[in-house]
């Protein structure tokens, strides 16, 4: 067995210790497994030792290789940035879409979900730190795609996602968690809608992101430390 299952508890004791510390409620903050590069079998150990039902994955091919063998109950977040020609396997295999960064491609999923049947949820990737090598809308863009996303049938808009620069000290993290937070309440109050759903934190910088009312966080590196890669799936 990995390390992965020992870390995804210790992980998992963290995220509720500082729930407590924030005055979230126990569970309030969903832990979601990125296990992108990593093998099938590991996340199969945390399938089976943990009970982890929802994996985030950020490249097709390889979201493809594991829906393949892995077990048909897991939900699978698609976390990556998403090509208009990738659209379609991905609305086929992915419950939820956290990477939504352009009103085409709002439009391309509504249409997609509908000719397939699905249903996914989606968020909408905002580039608040405005960094160049970043996707997703500028605040400034957010509340045209807003009502764009809002207008969507078979697929489900249910909140925002964000990612900080690697590098930044804590109150720039602060700041930037801060203001998505404030936009999703523009957004609801914009659009007359309820948007549940807060993507942002990472490994490095979830205990911010809790304080400032993420409700997913996304942590990879620190629950398979030592976990060898997959080589690139094509």
């Amino acid at each position: 067995m990995s390390q992965a299952p020992y870390n995804y508890r210790n992980t998992l004791s963290v995220l509720r210790q500082i729930e407590e510390k924030c005055g979230r409620s126990p569970g309030e903050v969903k832990l979601l497994v990125v296990s992108k590069t990593m093998p099938p079998e590991v996340l199969k150990e945390l399938y089976d030792e943990c009970g982890i039902r929802e994996f985030g994955e950020n490249r097709e091919p390889e979201l493809a290789m594991k829906t393949a063998v892995l077990p048909e109950d897991i939900v699978w977040h698609f976390i990556g940035p998403l090509q208009s020609n990738k659209v379609r396997k991905v609305v086929k295999m992915a419950s939820v879409i956290h990477s939504v960064s352009s009103v085409p491609l709002i439009e391309r999923i509504e249409r997609i979900a509908q000719e397939e049947g699905r249903t996914p949820e989606f968020l909408l990737e905002v580039n608040v730190s405005g960094e160049a090598s970043k996707g997703g809308f500028s605040p400034d863009e957010l509340f045209n795609a807003a009502d764009v996303a809002k207008s969507c049938v078979n697929a489900r808009w249910r909140g925002l996602m964000t990612m900080a620069p690697l590098d930044a000290d804590d109150d720039t993290l602060e700041e930037i968690f801060c203001t998505l937070a404030k936009l999703k309440d523009q957004c609801e109050e914009r659009c007359q809608i309820t948007l549940p759903e807060l993507s942002m934190g990472m490994s490095g910088d979830f205990p911010i992101a809790v304080s400032q009312e993420a409700t997913i966080v996304r942590i990879g590196s620190r629950i398979f430390e030592g976990v060898e890669k997959i080589t690139a799936v094509r």
